[in-house]
């Protein structure tokens, strides 16, 4: 049995055609075009559509990342700027009850960001401690991952607030 790299692109018979983005001693972590992230053992019924020839005890380009980002915070003293689309730069979100003989409450926009992205910035590091930890199985992982992921999808209508895409919530796009 050939041992499939990540970057292999695959074709499963429920999930459709995807892409090998980790693997495991048991598990391929396939991403589907249709069906999102998945797992899927390493013995399954797939076909090879592209095998990339890998080592097995790399890590994924998702482990580099998380690791390059955990050292640049806990050594940096500088943080990332995530900055507010011009047109909000100023504005004020009115909270109005349903009820009119209660008062508005009128915040500036730019502390509900700095907010927004407080949340999100500890989101990612709760998602890379669930990646890291050693005490919780790959299922463990990847269920908690999933819950992570439709967290981003609860908060993509703050979106329209960054000034960048790249710094967007993105959920499951499978559905």
């Amino acid at each position: 049995m050939q041992l499939l790299g990540i970057g292999s692109r695959i074709k499963h018979a429920e999930y459709g055609s995807g892409v090998v983005t980790n693997v495991t001693s048991k598990h391929y972590w396939v991403t589907f075009i249709e069906n999102g992230l998945e797992t899927i053992a390493i013995n399954a019924d797939f076909e090879v559509i592209e095998a990339l020839e890998d080592e097995v005890d790399t890590i994924s380009f998702s482990e580099v990342e998380n690791s390059l980002i955990s050292i640049l915070r806990k050594w940096s003293d500088t943080s990332s700027i995530t900055p507010i689309a011009d047109k909000w730069r100023g504005g004020t979100l009115l909270l109005q009850p349903g009820d009119a003989s209660l008062s508005d409450k009128e915040v500036p926009i730019d502390t509900f960001f700095h907010k927004i992205v407080m949340v999100r910035d500890r989101i990612r590091v709760m998602e890379q401690k669930i990646n890291s930890s050693k005490n919780l199985d790959d299922q463990e992982k990847i269920d908690l991952q999933q819950y992570v992921t439709r967290i981003y999808g609860s908060l993509t209508t703050f979106n329209v607030l960054f000034k960048n895409t790249s710094d967007h919530f993105i959920g499951d796009k499978s559905k």
